[in-house]
C-alpha cells in the first residue's frame, strides 16, 4: 500500500513545528516503511515549498499562502489541489489527517480520507469547560461527517467525540504507539528530581502543580523540579503560563525550579531518563505520547485520572493516578515515590512492560495495516 498523512507538524528539522500528533505519524510512519508500505507526508502550514526524501519517506512541505479573503477556505482548496496531484501520480491509495480545527472540510480528495482524532478543538474545549470559536466547530463536523472513515486515539475520545458532534458513522479506536528501542530505561537516575514535560498551559494541569508541589516542598525541601516544553498564553488570564506558575509557587520552590524551554528530541530522552518521579496531571489529552514515552522508559509517574487515563495507566502497578484538583493526595503519591525507592523500580519495570505488551509499535501499526488494508481492499 501506499499511504500519506496529512499534518501541520512532524519531528523534523526542517519542519517549523513538532508535537504529539508528528511524533505518533513518524512512529506509524517508520512501522509502515519497515512492513514494506510506502508512506508520504504532507506537511502544510509551512514557510517553504519543498520536496524531499529522507528514510524512505516522502515529504512535501506546503507553504502558507496570504489570501486577502476567505483565507480559510482557500487555503484548503490550494492544499487540496496539490495533493490531488500527487495522489493521481504517485497512486497513494488512502490519506490520513488529523481532526483538529478539521483541515479536510471542504477538500475533494482523490482517494479515501481517514481522520485520526487525537482531539478536536471542540473536545479539548468540552474538558476545559471553555467556549469555542464557532468556526472551528462548523468545520470540525464538516470533515468528519465528510471522512470516509474516522478512527481515535482512545476509546474515551471517540465516546465524547461522536457525543460532542452528533455523529453517525462507527469511530474505529486504535491507540497510540511508541518504538520502545528508542526509549530505553536509563540505569541511573538523578534522586529528588522531579519532571514534566509538555506544553506549558492551562489544560495540561501545569496551573495545578505549584500547589502540589509546595506541598511535597514542605517536606523534601532538597527537591528540583525541571520543567520542559514551550510557554503559552493563558486562555483567561491572557499572560504567559510561566509568569502564573511563578506566582503560585513558594520561595524555596521556586528557587529550586529550572525552566528548560523546548528541548529537541534527543534532549528530551535525556531529561526523562534522569528524572526520578514524572509529572503529567493533564485536564485534557486523548492519548499522550508524553505518558507513552515516560513509561516506556521504565519512569515512576503520577498523572491525572480522566478519562483516556485508564486505558494506559493502571493505578498502584504502572504508577499513581490522581484527579489534578486533588492537590492533597497529588502530593502524597509524589512524596510515598520519593521516599520508597524499591517502588520506584517496580512501577516503573511495570509501566515498561504494559508499553511492550500493549503499545509497541509493532502491535499499534500491525493494527493500522489491517484497518488500512480493509478500506483499501
Amino acid at each position: 500500500m501506499h499511504l500519506a498523512f496529512l499534518t501541520p507538524e512532524y519531528p523534523h528539522p526542517r519542519v517549523n513545528r513538532s508535537g504529539g500528533i508528528g511524533t505518533s505519524i513518524k512512529n506509524l510512519a517508520e512501522g509502515l516503511i519497515q512492513d514494506n508500505h510506502k508512506v508520504t507526508i504532507f506537511v502544510f502550514g509551512q514557510n517553504e515549498d519543498a520536496h524531499f526524501t529522507k528514510d524512505k519517506i516522502n515529504f512535501h512541505l506546503i507553504k502558507t499562502k496570504t489570501f486577502k479573503f476567505l483565507g480559510w477556505y482557500l487555503q484548503r482548496k490550494a492544499i487540496a489541489r496539490y495533493i490531488n496531484k500527487i495522489v493521481l501520480s504517485e497512486t497513494i491509495d488512502a490519506i490520513e489527517a488529523p481532526d483538529w480545527t478539521g483541515i479536510t472540510a471542504f477538500m475533494k480528495l482523490k482517494c479515501p480520507v481517514v481522520i485520526r482524532c487525537h482531539g478536536t478543538d471542540a473536545y479539548f474545549c468540552n474538558l476545559e469547560n471553555r467556549p469555542q470559536k464557532k468556526k472551528n466547530f462548523f468545520l470540525e463536523k464538516k470533515a468528519l461527517k465528510a471522512a470516509d472513515h474516522i478512527i481515535s486515539v482512545s476509546r474515551f475520545n471517540a465516546k465524547e467525540t461522536t457525543r460532542i458532534f452528533q455523529l453517525k458513522k462507527d469511530i474505529e479506536v486504535i491507540h497510540n504507539g511508541i518504538n520502545i528501542d528508542h526509549f530505553s530505561p536509563a540505569e541511573a537516575y538523578q534522586k529528588n528530581t522531579i519532571l514534566y514535560f509538555g506544553t506549558i498551559i492551562r489544560k495540561k494541569g501545569v496551573l495545578e502543580l505549584p500547589g502540589i508541589l509546595n506541598k511535597v516542598n514542605e517536606i523534601h525541601p532538597n527537591i528540583k523540579f525541571r520543567v520542559a516544553g514551550k510557554d503559552a498564553t493563558d486562555v483567561f488570564e491572557r499572560t504567559f503560563t510561566i509568569a502564573l506558575m511563578k506566582k503560585a509557587m513558594s520561595k524555596t520552590l521556586l528557587q529550586n525550579t529550572t525552566w528548560l524551554g523546548e528541548l529537541d528530541y534527543k534532549s528530551m530522552r535525556e531529561e526523562i531518563a534522569n528524572a526520578h518521579i514524572i509529572v503529567l496531571p493533564s485536564f485534557a489529552e486523548a492519548f499522550p505520547m508524553t505518558w507513552l514515552e515516560s513509561m516506556a522508559m521504565q519512569k515512576a509517574l503520577v498523572t491525572s485520572n480522566i478519562g483516556w487515563a485508564k486505558e494506559l495507566m493502571v493505578h498502584a502497578k504502572t504508577g499513581f493516578m490522581e484527579h489534578p484538583e486533588n492537590t492533597e493526595r497529588f502530593a502524597e503519591h509524589i512524596l510515598e515515590l520519593l521516599k520508597d525507592e524499591d517502588l520506584v523500580l517496580s512501577l516503573g519495570k511495570t509501566a515498561r512492560e504494559r508499553i511492550k505488551k500493549d503499545f509497541s509499535i509493532q502491535e499499534i501499526t500491525t493494527q493500522n495495516i489491517d484497518f488500512y488494508t480493509r478500506i483499501v481492499s
